[in-house]
């Protein structure tokens, strides 16, 4: 009888924490756009240039 106890007390903390975090991330903005990632599937990535490598340095021989 007393685990149970003991593992009720262990979910209600862990409730309240989950719960206590999800107000920090709704209060910091996190599920405010809700608009751009689904249509972000539709819009095709641009290839990106390649980066030219610069001509390599001659090494010195001291």
């Amino acid at each position: 009888m007393e685990v149970i106890f003991l593992l009720i007390a262990i979910s209600l903390v862990l409730a309240v924490t989950f719960l206590i975090l999800f107000f920090k991330a709704m209060k910091g903005g996190q599920f405010e756009d809700d608009y751009t990632p689904s249509i972000r599937i539709l819009f095709e990535n641009q290839p990106k240039k390649p980066i030219k490598n610069p001509s390599p340095k001659p090494e010195s021989n001291e």
